[in-house]
């Protein structure tokens, strides 16, 4: 195989297992939190890089208490007021699993928040439960993202919440921004899945990197533009990242994406993959950039462009319409 710059794992337990990244820069490195197995739980595994190519795992976070015992997962990082704040997922409760917050002085070593679950969205469109966190300061507030599923637990879809930007992000300050889904799966290749929303912000703009389809059905990566954070348009009906050719590394799915905005403004966009229908799983990585209001990715090993096929030139004027 011709293999990525970036081919991440983790092999601790015995295996190779790495999902779910996100990362964020603090304390003078970067740090990449993502999903890792155990023989009896997930937790929450933590790589340090200085160049997004290289990383050294330094640490884990492990369930804490009796709702987390099964585990925890699909962490999203946060660098705020000098302090990480994490949100993440309670794992293997079903329609119980919800978002938590946890945060942490050195990236390393987290107290949880008393108030937790922080989230999990009501309303008789969807069972309550809220995994693949997400969050974003957009204006005046913070905008947090999920995926949820429907009553019937067959249709995964996103949800989202905001709450002032002067909040200690606890349970109380919360509320669910619509009562509804704000994107679900209406596209050929999303089949019965939207997962894994990561937002950043262009040119005043929200653009949304988010997963199509279950895992290896194959999972493949697209993307949708909104001016508040809730209503949302596709910027193409096929994926931006799709999964990789029968003998490359991620013939099975590219899925469940991290957006990241380095310090000096440079966007990267991490994901998973595999090539063997999930008996293991890879983390790399790829450079986003822009085309006016249109972003496109490039493989750091070799300068290959992933562009919209078919975008949506007007996608913003759907939001108004």
């Amino acid at each position: 195989m011709d293999m990525p710059r970036m081919y991440f794992t983790d092999t601790t337990s015995g295996s190779r297992f790495a999902k779910d990244p996100d990362v964020v820069r603090f304390g003078g490195r970067c740090l990449m939190y993502y999903t890792v197995r155990r023989p009896d739980c997930l937790a929450v595994g933590i790589a340090a890089s200085d160049d997004l190519d290289h990383w050294e795992r330094v640490g884990e976070v492990r369930p804490a208490t009796e709702v987390e015992s099964k585990g925890v997962a699909a962490p999203a990082a946060l660098v705020h007021e000098g302090r990480v704040h994490l949100f993440y997922q309670s794992y293997g409760t079903g329609r119980r699993d919800a978002i938590r917050h946890a945060v942490s002085d050195d990236g390393l070593h987290f107290e949880r928040d008393p108030s937790n679950p922080i989230f999990r969205p009501t309303g008789d469109w969807t069972c309550g439960r809220a995994i693949d966190a997400d969050i974003v300061r957009h204006e005046d507030e913070w905008l947090l993202y999920a995926a949820t599923r429907d009553p019937e637990m067959r249709v995964q879809m996103l949800t989202a919440a905001r709450a002032p930007v002067d909040c200690d992000f606890s349970r109380e300050c919360w509320s669910q921004a619509a009562d509804r889904s704000i994107l679900r799966p209406e596209l050929d290749w999303e089949q019965d899945c939207i997962e894994a929303p990561t937002v950043c912000k262009h040119e005043g703009l929200l653009y949304m990197f988010y997963a199509g389809a279950y895992n290896n059905h194959p999972q493949q990566i697209g993307v949708a533009v909104s001016r508040d954070g809730v209503e949302w348009a596709r910027q193409s009906d096929r994926p931006l990242l799709p999964n990789g050719a029968p003998d490359e590394w991620n013939a099975s799915e590219s899925g469940h994406p991290g957006v990241f905005v380095d310090d000096d403004g440079q966007t990267h966009l991490f994901f998973q993959g595999n090539r063997t229908g999930g008996e293991d799983w890879y983390l790399s990585r790829m450079k986003v950039a822009w085309d006016g209001r249109l972003p496109y990715l490039v493989r750091p090993r070799d300068g290959r462009q992933f562009r919209l096929q078919q975008p949506h030139i007007d996608a913003l004027r759907a939001l108004t319409d």
